[in-house]
């Protein structure tokens, strides 16, 4: 493993970086440090906050200064598990493709050389790496998509893209917890909310995690959508932290 890169986040941060591209060795490592030093329960060290490729390390800088962290952060990097025991957990996500629930589907498919259903076939045959978490509150940056799947985003965004959109976007797909604007290909829209102020937790997800996207008739999204609203829907997960 590369010896990291600790570079200032200013008077109180520190940020720790693994490399420069987006790769599940580097995203890894970032999550194993994340371990290690939640596990070392550092006196000052108030927050944690995971990306693709490096980890942001708040402190008290009245309680630890950033020379002494960062040699605490050295020594925790030289002793890294990238794999604990168990299985990574897995969230399934039902998804409708298609139609007005993924008005971009034909685009997707054209671009790419595929049919419609073979892009839904590929789209949901894989699971994807939670890399991190940011943009919107429960918007997850996916790893692992199918490079027969790789399409550019829209040449003008959408000012307006409805909650639980499911698309893609260059390498990656996604799914938008909130209305927002947006310039991903649309290729379908999951009833489940990412998202919600009102559960607890109200992400549904962690980074490091894996989501499956799991393909539905309209019959079945509407009675997971009823389902939904009412709090009774829990998607089904394998696994457990890893």
């Amino acid at each position: 493993m590369r010896e990291p890169l600790i570079l200032c986040g200013g008077d109180s941060a520190l940020v720790v970086e693994f490399g420069r591209e987006i790769d599940e060795t580097v995203n890894r490592q970032v999550h194993a440090l994340n371990r290690a030093v939640s596990d070392k329960h550092i006196i000052g060290v108030t927050e944690t906050v995971p990306t693709f490729r490096s980890l942001t390390v708040f402190f008290d800088p009245s309680v630890i200064s950033g020379e002494k962290l960062t040699k605490k952060i050295r020594k925790c990097c030289r002793h890294l598990t990238l794999g604990g025991t168990g299985v990574e957990k897995t969230t399934e996500i039902p998804v409708l493709y298609g139609g007005k629930y993924g008005e971009d589907l034909e685009n997707v498919a054209k671009h790419t050389g595929l049919s419609p259903e073979e892009v839904i076939r590929l789209h949901s045959s894989a699971d994807y790496r939670i890399y991190m978490l940011g943009f919107l509150p429960g918007f997850v940056y996916l790893g692992g998509m199918d490079k027969r799947l790789f399409c550019p985003r829209l040449p003008t965004p959408r000012t307006k893209i409805h909650a639980g959109a499911v698309g893609i976007g260059g390498e990656q797909t996604g799914i938008y917890p909130l209305s927002s604007p947006g310039g991903w290909q649309l290729i379908g829209t999951t009833p489940v909310h990412p998202y919600d102020p009102q559960r607890t937790p109200p992400v549904l997800f962690s980074a490091g995690e894996h989501i499956r996207f799991v393909p539905v008739t309209e019959d079945e999204y509407l009675e997971i959508e009823e389902q939904v609203r009412r709090g009774e829907y829990v998607c089904k997960t394998t696994g457990g932290a890893k």
